[in-house]
């Protein structure tokens, strides 16, 4: 039985375009199978999460990534009796947004786009489902519900400081209050929220030993890791080869983590809705602080994962030098493009030659912006090459 502050069906706020719905789907799993079938989507599995698409088949991905924190968004909604299918397509669609080469190459176009509005892979992802995505008759994106596209917009919390472009898609959308950006977001959208990071901590350490830039006894240094690593190790291994032990404590390690943390989460969430008392979806939205939340000494031992896989995974000398050319060549497309929009493909170079017809050199490059962040890391390096090579036709 779904809760009484969950997101229900006979409340939903309906689309930004009106739209017959489904007689055999709810709002929510009709956006989760519009996510699942966009172009956006689709070029997540060619997408750094850490490592770089071709250093390895094994390595998560923007796409695995996004895989893990619905199912593990999933399962805590069901938990709590709220809407799974909110929750999933929330967490299906946060990354839709992200560039190439991950957080480098989030910082090489927020650096190139800094004079023209900035960039911001949770805001892009809201206008690749708006927007940019040109499947349907009658509107652009993907015309997802109202509570979706709040989730969207809130994967950070209450938006106090929007950008321009989020400031006017949010004066002009067509519900009373807008968006509600000033407010906490839905459960659902909590969930999918704090499962964002749950994923990655588990995941990235998970690749990170895989890589061999952490070891087994790295870890031993954070508490929570070291408390689950030595319960791996405790089990019985006799009969497996050292390789075979090494990568099966690997995994029981890494999934104790996330049980832990996932856990810690479902029950302080359970006391937290408990003491707020919420009798709708709303109450939720209007508690003045997120519901959805780790006790105060599972968020310390969250933290300290955070600190240690910074300090030795994401600084480690390889993914630092990786992460500097990813920079350097983003940029670089960013600003031949951004000069020279007579180089872009069609139909990118007809809508931002139009922009400049218009004098509207903001929306020239925000079409370049565009453009650069749906690239794969597989297809930016190639037109890194077809941009600076000679010996490489354009």
């Amino acid at each position: 039985m779904t809760a009484c502050y969950a997101v229900q069906d006979k409340e939903a706020r309906g689309r930004q375009f009106s739209e017959e719905e489904s007689a055999t789907r709810s709002p929510w799993q009709r956006d989760r199978d519009r996510v699942l079938h966009s172009a956006g989507f689709r070029t997540l599995q060619y997408k750094t999460q850490v490592f770089l698409n071709h250093e390895g088949d094994f390595f998560r991905t923007r796409l695995t990534h996004s895989l893990e924190v619905a199912q593990i968004s999933r399962s805590i909604a069901r938990a709590l009796g709220v809407n799974e299918d909110l929750a999933e397509v929330i967490a299906l669609a946060h990354d839709l947004g992200h560039t190439p080469f991950g957080h480098a190459g989030e910082d090489a176009l927020q650096e190139a786009m800094a004079p023209w509005g900035g960039f911001d892979h949770n805001v892009q992802s809201l206008r690749q489902v708006t927007e940019i995505e040109s499947r349907y008759h009658g509107f652009n994106g993907l015309n997802l519900t109202w509570e979706s596209l709040e989730g969207l917009a809130k994967h950070h919390g209450p938006v106090r400081r929007p950008s321009a472009w989020l400031k006017t898609f949010d004066e002009r959308y067509p519900q009373e209050g807008g968006l509600l950006l000033k407010t906490h977001a839905s459960v659902e959208a909590q969930i999918a929220a704090i499962c964002d990071d749950i994923a990655y901590h588990g995941h990235d350490l998970d690749d990170g030993l895989r890589a061999g830039l952490l070891s087994l006894d790295d870890i031993e240094a954070v508490p929570l890791l070291n408390e689950c690593l030595t319960e791996a190790r405790s089990l019985d291994w006799s009969g497996y080869s050292s390789f075979e032990c090494e990568q099966r404590i690997r995994h029981e390690t890494v999934r104790r983590v996330i049980n832990r943390l996932v856990s810690d989460l479902t029950e302080r969430t359970r006391l937290n809705l408990a003491e707020l008392a919420p009798t709708c979806a709303d109450d939720v939205r209007y508690a003045g602080k997120d519901v959805v939340a780790f006790s105060p000494a599972m968020a310390r031992k969250n933290k300290e994962i955070r600190i240690f896989l910074y300090a030795n995974m994401y600084r480690h000398w390889r993914v630092v030098r990786m992460a500097r050319k990813a920079r350097l060549a983003l940029g670089q497309i960013c600003t031949i493009l951004g000069d020279e929009p007579q180089l872009l493909p069609p139909p990118w170079r007809e809508k931002a030659l139009h922009c400049q017809k218009q004098s509207n050199e903001m929306a020239a490059r925000r079409v370049v912006a565009d453009f650069i962040a749906g690239m794969t890391d597989r297809f930016a390096m190639e037109e890194h090459r077809r941009l600076m090579d000679l010996s490489v036709l354009g």
